[in-house]
């Protein structure tokens, strides 16, 4: 399962005090951890308004129901309307990093992995080569070098 970093606006018009967004942080911390989550500490009081973002830790594949499930607990711990933000993925360089990504384009494809000559990972994906009419091969390429930190090689097949 990969790990998300949701990122959520909890109060874009500046109208919480200091001390209400730190009983939000708090609140979030605890409904954090009953659902399996972990936000990441953050001073929102010191930044400005526009920029108090929490960033909520998320195991999942699916970003828009991750994004939903952030967006309710910090709706319930601030009692703001929460703005959803970026969504990343955090890449620890498996071949489940690899499948998330091969994901997020809309593909599937066989992976593999074997150590090199030179003792570093490669990668080797097969893909359908009608698939890449659709996403040109340099993104997937680069994306998955960037997730997996390791030589990739990608094989088309019909």
């Amino acid at each position: 399962m990969r790990t998300a970093v949701v990122r959520v606006g909890v109060d874009p018009e500046g109208v919480l005090t200091p001390e209400q967004l730190s009983a939000g942080m708090a609140v979030l911390g605890r409904l954090a951890a009953e659902g399996h989550a972990e936000v990441i500490e953050n001073d929102l009081a010191g930044l400005p308004p526009r920029r108090r973002e929490v960033e909520v830790l998320m195991t999942g594949m699916d970003p828009d129901a991750l994004q939903s499930a952030a967006a309710a607990l910090c709706a319930k711990a601030f009692a703001t309307e929460p703005v959803l933000g970026v969504l990343t993925f955090v890449s620890r360089g498996s071949d489940e990093d690899a499948r998330g990504v091969l994901a997020g384009f809309g593909l599937t494809g066989v992976i593999e992995r074997r150590t090199g000559d030179d003792g570093w990972d490669i990668i080797t994906v097969t893909l359908p080569k009608a698939e890449l009419a659709r996403v040109p091969e340099s993104r997937i390429h680069t994306a998955l070098e960037a997730s997996t930190n390791c030589e990739v090689h990608i094989i088309t097949v019909d």
